[in-house]
């Protein structure tokens, strides 16, 4: 008997293979961090200047840089500095946006005027502004970069853990604890904050495609890691003085950060998807 495909359940078999492709790459960009010597060819600091800006070839798949070195190996190995700060910057963020949040929920009306008047003024500025005004006070360097993308990314995550804190205090269990006689500390660490957590964090998924975008759009200026170490944003920005003689100095470190931060949004939407109980998302 042949099945047919409700219009409900189509789009979900439609997104299926995006989804299985997102989880193969990030889990390919994973072994890339961890073990890199697995998938390169050569040392990313190999200098062979015999072979500068060599073709294309199965001795270098993604052909050499001006200084000789193989480009394929230093896009393995830029992978770990890349989703360090990426992730870093997210979980940085996360971790200081929603403490702020559920505060300013339970600390009074005062306290949570306070926080989120900061807030509507911090998220009137766009997020890369905010950072490269963090990076032009601290200066350049990875570190730098996670601690300005963190801080430009922490007011939308105060807004949002605030949100669901305000939910979860007028829900019943947080009025059973307090007749009860729970303490205001124990409801904010037992109820208030794990029930408001979830939410934030199946956003946060989403928001490291971003952070990556963002984190090889500050080094692509020279403001996030410094060469000589392999970094997808510092290896586009050397290569686009020879976008006619070695394209792919650029196309490759370029094609690698759109297909991270493609597979980072399907994989954090199907999550959100997940956890809003909608089914497989993968969109």
């Amino acid at each position: 008997m042949t099945t047919v495909l409700t219009p409900v359940t189509a789009p979900v078999a439609r997104a299926r293979p995006a989804l299985v492709l997102a989880w193969v790459g990030l889990g390919l960009l994973a072994l890339a961090a961890a073990w890199p010597a697995l998938l390169a060819t050569a040392a990313p600091d190999t200098v062979d200047p015999a072979s500068a800006l060599a073709p294309i070839s199965p001795h270098h798949p993604f052909g050499t840089d001006q200084l000789g070195r193989d480009v394929y190996s230093r896009v393995v190995y830029g992978t770990r500095m890349s989703l360090l700060i990426g992730l870093g910057a997210t979980t940085l963020a996360v971790t200081v946006g929603a403490l702020l949040g559920v505060l300013a929920a339970a600390a009074g009306r005062a306290v949570d005027e306070l926080f989120m008047r900061i807030t509507d003024i911090l998220l009137a500025f766009p997020g890369l502004l905010l950072a490269l005004l963090v990076i032009a006070v601290l200066g350049p360097g990875a570190v730098n970069t996670t601690i300005a993308l963190a801080c430009a990314a922490v007011p939308g995550y105060v807004r949002l853990a605030r949100g669901q804190a305000l939910v979860v205090r007028r829900s019943g269990y947080v009025s059973a604890a307090v007749v009860m006689g729970r303490s205001r500390v124990g409801i904010f660490f037992g109820h208030v904050l794990p029930n408001a957590l979830p939410p934030v964090l199946a956003f946060a998924a989403v928001d490291v495609g971003t952070a990556l975008m963002a984190s090889a759009s500050l080094s692509f200026l020279g403001l996030g890691a410094q060469p000589p170490a392999p970094e997808w944003g510092s290896m586009l920005a050397e290569g686009r003085d020879y976008l006619d003689s070695a394209w792919g100095l650029t196309v490759f470190p370029g094609l690698v950060v759109t297909a991270a931060v493609i597979a980072c949004y399907v994989v954090g939407a199907d999550l959100r998807a997940r956890f809003e109980g909608r089914g497989t998302g993968g969109r």
